[in-house]
């Protein structure tokens, strides 16, 4: 059976499962994606296991990355896996290994310089499948100045495509030289890089060609799928905190742009006021959001860094953005806590900030994965 049909198959049976609740740990565990924050600080954060004076920042919800006290020096180490489908293409797959592994390391202002990856694959998978894979991670790290140190390969049973089950990816920065997702500060403005729902545009447009084509032409399909190299942060980061003035950052992964802003905000125990308004949302993000029906704001942007900027530090932090040709926007401030954390909607009605409960994007993601695309 191919691995697309397989890997339908699966996820098939995955979503009814799920919708079922016959796999579930807990009821209040979300259907797919990450814990919720509540969940997170209950059962993960309380058990890390031996306590250790040179880890400085460790395991807490928004931060996807630890310091780690070496010498004089800190070490900045991140963890992820990463999934492909056939359709999106396996050069797709290892560029999107190494770029959002090392997204997490650059959005504390360090350099990724080292990397170790678990790649797993089913059986009957092709060489060539392989060597696409490979070739692609390979080329990438070179592209980031990244050097392969480790990890495991291998063709086990019960999987149904290529799996990246964890890569690791860590560099290296002077003691206090880096920034956190929690170092957000008062009077603080807030910025992005490109827009929202960069990852979901790219993603439903390379699951849904056909479709999408007849509805908006292959032209604007085109486009749609070219956002898939827009998914990286490491650029924008290490652009931005060269810059200077630079007090926090993240990638809007899960739960998007809006997700994004209130892990920092919780993170850095402040308020925040956020225009929707000042918000790019891509002609493409736009139509295809509109089309499957989810939020732009809340759904996955893989791509899009959210950053904190001292005022006075706003004008050098987006020209040297500009300069790299990475497009960025003043969305908002931050405010002390007590005047708690707001979203001004388009029609200008005020609105609570919470983190999604659920990014929209995995409903629309598994529902397309039953359908043909014709």
């Amino acid at each position: 059976m191919e691995l697309q049909a397989i890997y339908k198959n699966v996820y098939s049976e995955l979503s009814e499962l799920i919708t079922r609740r016959e796999i579930m740990v807990q009821k209040d565990l979300p259907r797919i994606g990450k814990l919720a924050p509540d969940i997170f600080n209950e059962t993960i954060f309380p058990k890390t296991g031996t306590p250790d004076r040179d880890l400085l920042v460790g395991p807490r919800h928004g931060f996807d990355a630890a310091v780690l006290k070496v010498g004089d020096r800190v070490m900045v180490v991140a963890e992820d896996p990463t999934f492909g489908v056939p359709s999106w293409g396996w050069r797709q797959f290892g560029w999107g290994i190494v770029h959002i592994c090392a997204s997490d390391v650059a959005v504390f202002g360090v350099r990724p310089k080292y990397m170790t990856i678990c790649l797993l694959l089913p059986p009957n998978t092709q060489r060539s499948v392989l060597e696409e894979i490979w070739n692609s991670i390979h080329e990438e790290c070179v592209r980031l100045g990244i050097t392969i140190v480790g990890g495991h390969t291998g063709v086990y049973g019960g999987i149904s495509y290529p799996l990246n089950g964890g890569c690791t990816v860590w560099g290296f920065a002077e003691d206090g030289k880096y920034v956190t997702p929690g170092g957000a500060r008062v009077g603080d403005k807030i910025l992005i890089t490109k827009g929202a729902a960069i990852e979901a545009t790219a993603i439903l447009a390379l699951q849904y060609p056909k479709t999408l084509t007849r509805v908006f032409g292959s032209s604007f399909v085109k486009r749609a799928q070219d956002m898939y190299w827009q998914m990286s942060v490491v650029e924008d980061a290490l652009t931005a905190f060269d810059a200077g003035g630079v007090t926090a950052m993240h990638d809007a992964t899960e739960g998007g742009v809006l997700g994004g802003i209130y892990e920092v905000a919780e993170a850095s125990n402040v308020g925040v006021k956020i225009y929707l308004n000042r918000i790019r949302v891509p002609e493409e993000a736009r139509k295809i959001c509109d089309f499957f029906r989810i939020d732009p704001y809340k759904s996955i942007s893989e791509g899009t860094l959210v950053l904190t900027v001292r005022p006075n530090s706003v004008e050098n932090v987006m020209n040297a953005l500009k300069s790299k040709g990475i497009e960025a926007m003043v969305i908002g401030e931050v405010t002390e806590l007590k005047h708690g954390r707001r979203v001004i909607s388009e029609d200008g009605k005020e609105l609570e900030l919470e983190f999604p409960e659920e990014d929209p994007f995995w409903k629309v993601f598994f529902e397309t994965l039953e359908k043909p695309d014709i």
